[in-house]
């Protein structure tokens, strides 16, 4: 079963990479092929000991058989030494005295429970749960002795009918499913209709986990107070909290009473609760309210009983993530996006916030121990995320532990990034990059792929893109930016397509565009444009407003405002428009790309995942029936398991590169000879 199960995979794999050759090409061996793809790996959430010596982090890699990604926990030494594997499972967390990790993995009944292994000689390991939902943000408590988390807790709606007794041997169709929340599923979950979200504590030596909070409310992921008297937590415990939007408060439960404490009480979101080392200050993250579509949060302090609360970091205009007290409670680490970088910040009590590492990179802070030793991630244009350490007192100095793709990467060729900036209408300044093929020669003449981002509010940034880079070991130029709406420019930038989303950003990235073909290299008679989700949403309304691009791909958008703001999975994106589509339809129309379709003459593809509940199918199939209907070439490329985006599952990634070229290739001006999929002309 095994061998054959493989054979189909070997097979698969070798038609889908036939898919895009239109163009006859010499196989070259020293670019990026998507073959490589089944052996990438990913690093993530490195942990390290509190004596500062050993990490333990996820490590993920594709499963070629079932076609998904697995995880395992790995551990070295600080340094980079002693690199093995530990188990299965992901998430690990040291206990406070290092002598165990605690971690997720499959177990029973069913699904994701709550191991403890000891990191002695023996290292024996215990399932401490068994829980019938999937437990997450695990911490442990300060004395080693019990492990906090949150979990579903079911509470399914029931009407009590009175249905005619049923025949012997009836086979009865099955009791429909009653919704009555306002927001009842979510993409990658599906219904979250059947309960709340609880936080629990478990004795660190198993046992029977006992519930902290009660009620018909979410509770966000447990933080131990230093002491540990009680657990913080976000949430929103008020009547009818699901109809208030951007609300949040923090809140605290005693162990020992079972007390719950609101500790903020402002109009606006509060989250992520961060207590400092001697318990006397906590840390949180919000903002005042605000209808704006985009705004940064902020980062504050307050006293332990939820008084004295203030900003710090005032100014930084940049969203502070992952908090990290110092460890002598002078002030806080984290990490923020700017301009396609992330790196780590340190705000102390009183004053500006100032950066600790610096350079063109993406560092994420994952934990560091009271010496100051950091260990995080890094990525960069060439290199793919991998462990790396640093001391906040010396941070100039980063290590790279891990090289988790440079056997994949050996040999091979990348393509070089340029950053631009360059101006658009209203006097914006927009900043994007240009990738360019392996053995780029300006002389000749490329495609181009402009890529677009999602969100709208998100930021392509300076890491590492593997798809990006096997589009460019196929010859073309890809252009990827952030036009006004991104993230990582500020509340101003962020806000600017208040009302006007996608109009505004559209004309960014069309003076990204002119901007590359000015440099000459650019062919174009063979212009491409793709985006999901946002992007999705640029893309079709792309087509509707210039005939510039030779074709297009448009994944998973909104294509019709109307029909999307009460089928999506949520009902925030009500709020994005000055009125309710039933007081004045005008907007929703006016900034619906299915209201352009009678202008769209591009080849245009459509590609989403079936089970997709942000940007469900029928927003795919409003357009493809529309373009369809007035006979402009299109194609409804429908992804089986996927629901959001198309690219979870490694050999749907495969295929949403393949059929991209494919549909590319088909309506690409072939009459004079270009730059072929290996360097070769056709």
């Amino acid at each position: 079963m095994s061998r054959f199960r493989i054979s189909r995979l070997t097979a698969l794999i070798a038609f889908l990479l036939a898919l895009p050759l239109s163009l006859p090409a010499q196989q070259r061996s020293d670019r990026l092929t998507l073959d490589l793809y089944l052996e990438w790996e990913q690093v993530s959430d490195p942990q390290i000991s509190p004596d500062g010596a050993q990490i333990v982090f996820t490590r993920r890699w594709v499963d070629k058989v079932n076609d998904n990604w697995e995880s395992s926990i790995w551990i070295m030494n600080a340094d980079g030494s002693r690199l093995r594997k530990l188990s299965d499972g992901s998430s690990p967390r040291w206990s406070p005295d290092g002598t165990r990790i605690a971690f997720l993995a499959r177990g029973a009944p069913t699904g994701t429970q709550i191991f403890v292994r000891w990191m002695d000689a023996e290292g024996a390991v215990s399932q401490i749960t068994r829980v019938e939902q999937g437990p997450g943000g695990i911490a442990w408590a300060p004395d080693g002795n019990s492990i906090a988390f949150s979990m579903l807790v079911e509470s399914d709606e029931r009407w009590s009918i009175d249905l005619p007794a049923r025949p012997d041997g009836a086979e009865w169709t099955g009791d429909p499913k009653i919704v009555t929340r306002l927001a009842y599923r979510r993409d990658r979950v599906g219904y979250t209709d059947g309960g709340y979200r609880h936080i629990f504590v478990v004795p660190a030596t198993g046992g029977t986990p006992r519930q902290l909070t009660d009620g018909d409310w979410n509770h966000g992921d447990p933080e131990w107070s230093p002491d540990g008297s009680r657990i913080l937590f976000s949430g929103l415990r008020i009547e009818d909290a699901e109809y208030a939007w951007r609300e949040s408060e923090i809140y605290a439960v005693s162990l020992a009473s079972g007390e719950i404490r609101q500790l903020t009480n402002r109009r606006g979101p509060d989250a992520n609760p961060k207590l400092s080392p001697d318990g006397r200050l906590i840390a949180y993250t919000g903002y005042d309210w605000t209808d704006d579509t985009y705004i940064t949060s902020k980062l504050y302090v307050m006293n332990g009983n939820g008084s004295g609360s203030r900003e710090i970091a005032a100014g930084l205009d940049r969203s502070p993530d992952g908090l990290i007290w110092a460890a002598d409670n002078s002030g806080l680490y984290f990490t923020t996006d700017d301009q396609g970088t992330r790196n780590v910040y340190f705000a102390p009590l009183t004053g500006p916030a100032r950066k600790v590492t610096e350079g063109n990179h993406l560092v994420d802070l994952a934990s560091m121990t009271s010496g100051g030793l950091a260990v995080g991630t890094r990525s960069s244009y060439h290199q793919p995320g991998d462990i790396v350490t640093f001391n906040v007192r010396s941070p100039l100095r980063i290590t790279e532990l891990t090289d988790v793709n440079g056997d994949v990467l050996a040999g091979r060729k990348l393509g070089e990034v340029e950053e631009i900036w360059y101006n658009s209408v209203d006097n914006y300044r927009i900043q994007g990059w240009i990738l360019k093929p392996p053995d780029f020669d300006p002389a000749r003449k490329y495609p181009l792929m402009l890529s677009i981002h999602g969100g709208p509010h998100g930021m392509y940034n300076v890491g590492f893109n593997f798809g990006w880079q096997e589009h460019a070991a196929n010859d073309y130029v890809v252009l990827y930016t952030n036009p006004r709406g991104s993230s990582g420019y500020g509340s101003a930038f962020g806000n600017a397509i208040k009302n006007a989303y996608p109009d505004k950003d559209f004309n960014d990235l069309m003076a990204g565009v002119d901007e590359v073909i000015r440099r000459g290299y650019i062919d174009e008679r063979n212009l491409f444009v793709y985006g999901c989700s946002g992007g999705g949403v640029l893309t079709s309304w792309t087509v509707g407003h210039t005939e510039r691009f030779a074709a297009a791909s448009v994944l998973c958008p909104v294509t019709n405002w109307l029909s999307f703001v009460g089928t999506t999975d949520g009902p925030g994106w009500y709020r994005n428009f000055a009125k309710l589509p039933w007081e004045d339809p005008s907007e929703h129309l006016r900034r619906s790309p299915l209201m352009y379709v009678g202008n769209v003459k591009t080849p245009t593809m459509l590609m989403t995942g079936e089970l997709d509940l942000r940007t469900p199918m029928p927003q795919t199939e409003e357009f493809y029936q529309a373009l369809k209907l007035r006979k402009v070439p299109t194609a409804m490329v429908r992804f089986k398991g996927e629901w959001h985006g198309t690219t979870s599952k490694p050999s749907n990634f495969m295929r949403t590169q393949l059929y991209l070229r494919s549909w590319f290739e088909r309506y690409a001006t072939k009459d004079q000879p270009r730059v072929s999929e290996r360097g070769s002309t056709p």
